[in-house]
């Protein structure tokens, strides 16, 4: 049995969700926090956890720590819909919450785009903080790219987490819209003044990065789509925020 509640956040997911939880169905608890789902999400979810608790949708941030709050066990794994645990994670798991060395640990996930692993561009290795001491973690509230902060020592995991994001371009720009807006309320929140300037050279600077510096062309036309999907997520961001002002 893995010795942690599964945190999971949910809104339409039956397309991901059976997956990811059959993949943890031997966890010691599986707490669900589900934003009315349409579709048949919530009876998925209900074969495998009687924790699925329906919650007016506050952002990422907080509908994760809700789900924290609602854990009954001292560990806590946060997993997304899309993302899946290999046996391999599950026994590093068990090891080191019995070493009871550290309060938290950064997972690797091994990133899938359009069903293809992706080596380069800064999505390997994609660490990530999911597995952590309830009392020594919380989500930090943010508008997107919410994050766990941990009061103690952190260490890392060797074996990743399999996740499988984007499953085509169309699915990549639905997404880039909703993650743009909010990425742009965080950048009102700092008094950034967005210009000219950012709307061209930081879209053209991450594609360098991801293409080039991070040897996405590795990837072949995988890595060129997503540099140039990233770089046009980016130019969204700087122009929606110059849009808010």
């Amino acid at each position: 049995m893995i010795p942690a509640s599964i945190a999971i956040v949910t809104k339409n997911e039956e397309a991901n969700i059976e997956a990811a939880l059959d993949s943890v169905r031997d966890a010691a608890e599986i707490v669900v926090i589900d934003s009315f789902s349409s579709d048949r999400t919530v009876e998925i979810c209900k074969k495998y956890t009687d924790k699925v608790i329906q919650k007016e949708w506050e952002g990422y941030a907080r509908q994760k720590q809700a789900a924290v709050d609602l854990a009954a066990g001292p560990w806590v794994f946060i997993l997304d819909a899309d993302e899946r645990f290999t046996p391999e994670l599950k026994a590093e798991i068990i090891n080191a919450i019995e070493e009871n060395r550290h309060d938290g640990f950064n997972v690797p996930r091994k990133n899938f785009f359009m069903n293809r692993w992706i080596r380069h561009g800064g999505w390997s290795p994609d660490y990530t903080l999911r597995l952590f001491r309830k009392n020594a973690g919380r989500v930090e509230d943010r508008e997107v790219h919410e994050k766990i902060v941990v009061s103690g020592s952190v260490s890392y995991l060797k074996n990743p987490l399999m996740h499988y994001t984007y499953n085509s371009v169309s699915d990549y720009l639905k997404r880039a819209d909703t993650y743009s807006t909010l990425a742009a309320k965080e950048l009102k929140k700092t008094g950034a003044a967005p210009s000219a300037p950012d709307f061209l050279l930081r879209p053209i600077a991450t594609f360098i990065k991801m293409f080039f510096l991070r040897l996405g062309f590795l990837d072949g036309k995988y890595g060129l789509v997503l540099a140039v999907l990233y770089s046009y997520y980016t130019f969204l961001k700087y122009a929606k925020a110059w849009e808010m002002r």
